[in-house]
């Protein structure tokens, strides 16, 4: 079983390649895909008939208990043999279908395949979560596959309405599944099923079920996207609408009735909704002039009839059920297949303007023939041999609902008869009656009584496969009994009811004689379909389904469009604002009345460990020691002052000074406390941010708002005092609901046994957490391409901004080079002179000169003493980029591009391909993911070295902050500089010029 999904997956993913190759011919390679499904399932007939079910185990998430499993009952072999069989019969359809030129074949036939092998998953699946998964699959793929022609809206809104209705059921269903696998403790589907769970849970979880079902199947009110997907290619309406994706709403039915159909829920949800569908899609089916929303209405018909009889709870109607599914995929499959031919070969499937199809093609129209037969009952077919089981099952059932039953089924199978008919001459009447000249649209030269030219006959590989699936359906009903076998076994599993029966001839009964009713009515309305149609468009008819759906959709555009103006209003600090008040005003005011509602012994845990201090703080249920020096509380107070001031400040300048303050003092918060690696990356963090703040400033106005608006301050300083409270509230009880030791009581020995570090911090980052680091450094690298593709109005290259190596001074002297650049004697910084005089700081110059490079070796110390002491690459990564952040805030962008001649990308992605391939080496040597190794090794001068592979790692971390930090200072500096300055050369105040190295795109 595994092997034919696989086969599935490997043709979808080949399938574009094939079709490029070998054109339309490829749709018979893909063919193997759905045909592998079928000879599997045939194979293992004999051990499905003798209940030695096959079964497949393939571990999916050991953690979550979730597994791959398959299993092949009864009805899974059926629903094999159908998904199978009439997708091979398909793809050898569509090989003739499309033309040569056929635009976007490759992605159809990939869609087409892939629909097959999920399909295939779903009814083998004996998993709910995994039949879950397989279900939404189906949805996605007949979304695209309805959608084929993306340049018509027909198609796109069908396939839109399509993916939403079936959404909406798969998400109930999913309710559905989760609430039967926690009540029942298991998530196997043959589990649940063998032994089901009851209670009003389950009550619930099995209408979400049939919602699911009802969705998928276009059971009423959600029929209306079925028709509407008509728009898709017919081999797709023959395959997803006739024999697969509204069949799998049918098998969810089918597999869980035999468990639930005792429910009155149950019972109610199945009769009333495949009543109102057998009786609905049967009366619009009457209506249609589209030979194929004649035939998608009587799907939608016979969807519910399928409803009825697998829903319905007893053993014999099952069995009919089950005998009913099958024959429709024959003859329906049949039809739609056939209306593509008659499409092709007239050029309109409009039934008023056809005639004299049948002489042309007359292989076509004995398989249309011979099909409608099955469909609306006639002897000796497969729809004949379902219908009567059906019939004797509720008569002989002596339950008053089923008489109820046999008139709701009598009435819909007079339906049938009566638009099966419609369909069978419509399509091949020999001749147009004298109205014909009144059919709207009518083409040139095609007058009354003429019929319409039909281009040639169509190839033998599109005719054949609809006449085998309706001679099937003649084959299969000649031989009853072996149907009864294969069959019966599954109707056995339902709880009550006598066995049904398959037969061609059970004498003269009065089954037989409300057949043969049947059969009259529906002749009578074809005979009188003028007056029919007459009497149906004289009645009132309410607002339709589709209609409300689109009025539904509108509803919802328009409240969205409401909430998006109301809440989308481009302000940065309401949509904060939001964010801390719903913060406060959801989870904070829980947890206070949690907190003052809790007052027992197990809510002051903290108390015990704090008995005998008199500085003992006690808050409610917390009790707390306010600060263990009193240098804390004097930082408190600065950080405390350094907020109000913040969000009652009105220039942006003074906003950002006011919060590096406050994060300041957050670092020595951290110092006090003994964590010096927190402290000196706080301080080093906060550094960076003001110089970015400071940088960004130059492009704000200078204040928040040109008016006052002190009542916006007050807001602002008592959102955010709020927003305080509550996050000390979170840190505080956070400790109180904890039940087990937390993980970090381990790290100190982890970092030194493992980690080969004493520095926990940093080894915990590159070791003991290294798939945490691995995501945040990536998350570093998508933000930082992220805001430099904001910033650049031009295309984003390679190309940085360097001092032109050939240019003179105003003198026309030659100054002396200096590592191949022209530098000026007595100049501190390359690109000084490049520089406005009056925004010139020779001493900054000077500084900056004397302390770039020390700065760079006191950020390799870190990073090769972060293992043992504190830095790491993380710190040392600041600590280098603050030295290029100093020496473009000294000597301008060119200086920028003299220091840091890379490309920011390429520090990027350098420190990233680093860090994630040390886990790779630690894989092909045998060892975990990101697994560290220990090195002691003696050289001759440098005595005894301790390395540990980590290392690498965190040199990765080190490129990635450096290339984040150049990345930032080209966007926010030197980019923004080029945008400020009218022209692309700048002049500096002794005729140095500077230019673009490699182009005038930065």
């Amino acid at each position: 079983m595994l092997l034919v999904l696989l086969a599935h997956g490997v043709l979808a993913l080949a399938a574009p390649a094939l079709v490029a190759a070998l054109g339309r011919r490829a749709f018979w390679l893909l063919a193997l895909g759905p045909a592998a499904a079928t000879i599997y399932a045939l194979s293992r007939t004999t051990a499905v008939l003798e209940g030695r079910t096959p079964t497949e185990h393939l571990q999916w998430i050991p953690a979550l208990g979730l597994a791959i499993d398959l299993r092949l009952d009864l009805l899974s072999w059926v629903m094999l043999l159908v998904v199978g069989g009439v997708g091979t019969l398909v793809m050898l359809y569509c090989s003739a279908y499309f033309s040569r030129e056929a635009r976007g074949l490759g992605r159809f036939s990939g869609f087409l395949v892939a629909f097959a092998g999920t399909m295939t998953g779903l009814v083998l699946a004996d998993d709910l979560l995994l039949l879950f998964v397989f279900w939404e699959l189906t949805t996605v793929f007949s979304y695209l596959l309805i959608g084929h022609h993306t340049d018509r809206t027909a198609s796109r809104r069908a396939a839109m309405q399509a993916l939403i209705v079936t959404t909406a059921g798969g998400l109930a269903m999913l309710v559905g599944l989760v609430v039967l696998g926690v009540t029942a403790g298991t998530w196997s589907l043959s589990a649940v099923i063998a032994d089901p769970p009851s209670g009003p849970a389950v009550t619930v979880a099995v209408v979400c079920l049939l919602a699911g079902a009802a969705t998928k199947s276009a059971l009423v009110p959600t029929h209306f996207w079925l028709p509407a997907a008509m728009a898709a290619p017919t081999p797709v309406s023959a395959y997803l609408h006739a024999a697969a994706m509204v069949k799998a709403g049918i098998y969810l039915i089918a597999r869980f009735a035999p468990a639930f159909s005792d429910l009155a829920a149950w019972r109610t949800v199945v009769l009333v909704l495949g009543g109102a569908t057998l009786l609905l899609g049967g009366y619009r089916a009457l209506r249609q002039h589209d030979l194929k929303l004649v035939l998608a209405f009587g799907t939608v018909s016979q969807l519910g009839l399928l409803t009825l009889l697998l829903g319905y709870g007893t053993r014999a109607t099952a069995l009919a059920g089950l005998a009913l599914l099958g024959a429709h995929a024959l003859f329906k499959a049949s039809l739609f297949l056939v209306v593509g031919v008659v499409d092709a070969a007239a050029g309109t499937r409009d039934l008023r303007k056809l005639a004299g199809v049948g002489r042309r093609l007359p292989v076509t129209a004995l398989a249309a023939t011979l099909a409608t037969a099955s469909m609306i009952g006639l002897p000796p077919f497969a729809g004949y041999v379902a219908k009567e089981a059906a019939l004797a099952a509720w008569a002989h059932d002596g339950d008053p609902l089923g008489m109820i039953m046999i008139v709701v089924v009598a009435v819909g199978s007079a339906l049938t008869v009566a638009y099966g008919l419609r369909f069978l001459w419509g399509a091949f009447k020999p001749r147009l009656p004298a109205t014909a000249s009144a059919v709207p649209g009518e083409g040139p030269g095609q007058g009354p009584g003429e019929a319409p030219e039909v281009a040639h006959p169509q190839p033998f590989s599109m005719v054949a496969p609809p006449l085998v699936l309706a001679v099937l359906g003649l084959a299969v009903a000649l031989v009853p009994q072996v149907g009864e076998e294969l069959l019966g076994p599954y109707a056995s599993t339902y709880p009550v009811g006598d066995p049904g029966h398959l037969t061609l001839w059970d004498g003269l009964t009065p089954v037989l004689a409300v057949t043969a009713a049947v059969l009259l009515l529906g002749v009578l309305m074809f005979w009188q379909h003028d007056r029919v149609e007459r009497l149906q468009a004289a009645l009132w008819t309410p607002d339709g389904a589709d209609l409300a759906y689109r009025r539904l959709m509108r509803s919802l555009d328009r409240f969205a469009s409401d909430v998006t103006a109301g809440t989308q209003r481009g302000s940065l600090p309401f949509y904060l604002g939001v964010i801390l008040v719903t913060l406060a005003v959801g989870p904070g005011v829980a947890l206070a009345v949690g907190l003052v509602g809790d007052t027992g012994a197990d809510a002051l845990p903290v108390a015990a460990d704090a008995a005998g201090r008199g500085d003992v703080l006690h808050l409610g249920p917390f009790a707390m020691v306010p600060w263990d020096r009193p240098a804390q509380l004097v930082v408190v107070l600065v950080v405390v002052v350094a907020a109000v001031l913040t969000a009652r400040a009105r220039r942006r300048l003074k906003a950002v000074f006011l919060m590096g303050v406050a994060g300041y003092g957050n670092a020595v918060l951290f110092l006090l406390h003994g964590a010096p690696d927190l402290a000196l990356t706080q301080v080093l963090c906060e550094t960076l941010t003001l110089v970015v703040m400071v940088l960004v400033l130059r492009r704000l106005p200078p204040y928040f708002s040109d008016r006052p608006l002190a009542a916006s301050r007050w807001v602002r300083l008592a959102i955010g005092v709020l927003t305080g409270l509550v996050v000390m509230m979170f840190v505080a009880a956070a400790p109180l609901v904890r039940v087990h030791l937390p993980v970090s009581v381990d790290f100190p020995e982890e970092a030194e046994t493992f980690g080969g570090g004493h520095n926990i911090v940093n080894v915990t980052l590159v070791d003991i957490r290294a798939w945490d680091t691995v995501g945040e450094i990536s998350v570093l690298l998508v933000a930082a391409t992220g805001v430099a593709s904001l910033v650049f109005l031009r295309q984003r290259s390679g190309n940085l901004l360097r001092l032109d190596p050939t240019g003179d001074d105003e003198s026309g002297e030659r100054p002396a080079r200096a590592g191949g650049r022209q530098v000026r004697p007595g100049t501190w910084l390359l690109a000084g002179p490049t520089l406005d005089p009056q925004k010139r700081s020779v001493l900054f110059e000077v500084l900056t000169r004397a302390l770039f490079h020390p700065m760079l070796l006191f950020a390799l110390f870190l990073l090769f003493s972060g293992h043992n002491s504190p830095g790491g690459g993380f710190a040392a990564g600041l600590v280098a980029g603050l030295a290029l952040t100093v020496r473009y805030l000294a000597g301008g962008r060119y200086e920028l591009g003299e220091a840091a001649p890379v490309h920011p990308g390429l520090v990027l992605g350098t420190g990233l391909f680093l860090s994630a391939g040390v886990g790779l080496v630690a894989l092909l040597a045998g060892q975990a993911a990101l697994e560290s190794t220990i090195i002691d090794l003696h050289l001759p001068v440098l005595g005894h070295v301790h390395l540990v592979t980590s290392l690498f790692f965190d040199v990765g971390v080190f490129l990635v902050v450096i290339g984040l930090v150049i990345d930032i200072l080209r966007t926010f500096g030197a980019e923004l500089d080029r945008q400020a300055e009218p022209h692309s050369r700048t002049v500096g105040s002794h005729g140095r010029t500077a230019h673009r190295a490699g182009g005038d795109r930065a």
